[in-house]
């Protein structure tokens, strides 16, 4: 599970679905924004400290996680480009903004698109804006604008 907020003083709920589950982790990074929409983040070696506790009967039907205070520790200091998807379907809508991030990023940035895509992975934050209007589901792109600077 790569989910950016899921860090230092993280408590991570899983399910154990099989008795003697074993546990392991995989690759660590250093930043990656909400999404990780190319599997591109930027990987980094980490010593990891975790302690486990069996909860009996928890009945998880996925993973859950509480975090230890604000998760909003972004790159906000300059705003953002923010591109949208609307649409039926939520996976063309983020397809759709994401492309449209790498578009811009391309146009305006004179960023290579495949460069683009990386450091939309990185740094950028995929969001479901609005779920209400049925059937127009809204998808944005938050890109910081501090990176460009």
């Amino acid at each position: 599970m790569d989910i950016r907020d899921l860090s230092a003083g993280a408590t991570l709920y899983l399910p154990v679905e099989v008795a003697g589950g074993l546990f392991s982790v995989g690759d660590t990074h250093a930043a990656q924004g909400d999404g990780e929409i190319c599997g591109t983040a930027i990987e980094s070696p980490m010593s990891v400290t975790l302690t486990f506790d069996l909860i009996r009967d928890a009945r998880l039907a996925a993973p859950r996680f509480t975090t230890p205070g604000p998760v909003t520790r972004h790159l906000d200091a300059r705003g953002y480009e923010v591109t949208t998807g609307i649409g039926p379907d939520l996976m063309t809508g983020a397809r759709e903004a994401v492309s449209r991030m790498i578009d811009l990023l391309t146009e305006a940035h004179a960023l290579a698109s495949v460069d683009a895509y990386m450091l939309c992975s990185v740094c950028g934050d995929l969001r479901i804006s609005e779920i209400v209007d049925l059937p127009n589901w809204v998808v944005s792109f938050y890109f910081p604008r501090a990176v460009l600077e």
